[in-house]
């Protein structure tokens, strides 16, 4: 079984995947499991600190092949306001609970639950039904043991 001690951002390497492992959100912040990939095959991740993965990234093999993160669909929420100030509204509601949210133009994306659902309608949401990859942005403090995209200095490279 190979293991894997290093990784890099989504982008940085344009070679192949020899593989892919596709996970939720909730599971992509890893620092040491026995991860499956798509082919069957299982490799065992072993870094320094935890690593919140996103879409894209690759993780190292010690033969210096990478294996694909990718972001599992997930039942979620897609939910749309009736102008930009209406979505910063609705963020704020959904902040305000600490709800996990992707936050994209024109739209936000949370797990779904029937009760927030509700919440959102009654303050004059779209709230529709999807599945998709889910990449929450990270809270003000989550500032260790993720990753940013912008910033290499603390990657474990070997």
């Amino acid at each position: 079984m190979q293991h894997i001690h290093s990784y890099r951002p989504a982008g940085e390497i344009s070679d192949p995947p020899v593989d892919v492992v596709t996970l939720p959100h909730d599971l992509r912040h890893l620092r040491r499991k026995l991860l499956h990939l798509s082919n069957g095959d299982m490799v065992m991740l072993d870094l320094k600190e935890a690593v919140l993965f996103h879409h894209g990234d690759r993780l190292v093999l010690e033969n210096g092949d990478t294996v694909e993160v990718q972001a599992a669909p997930e039942k979620l929420f897609e939910v749309k306001a009736r102008d930009t100030l209406h979505l910063i509204e609705l963020a704020w509601h959904l902040g305000n609970r600490h709800l996990s949210a992707q936050i994209e133009d024109g739209r936000i994306l949370i797990l779904r639950d029937h009760v927030i659902r509700s919440m959102l309608q009654g303050l004059g949401a779209t709230v529709t039904d999807i599945d998709e990859p889910f990449q929450p942005a990270r809270g003000a403090y989550h500032v260790h043991g993720g990753h940013d995209h912008g910033s290499h200095g603390h990657h474990a490279h070997d």
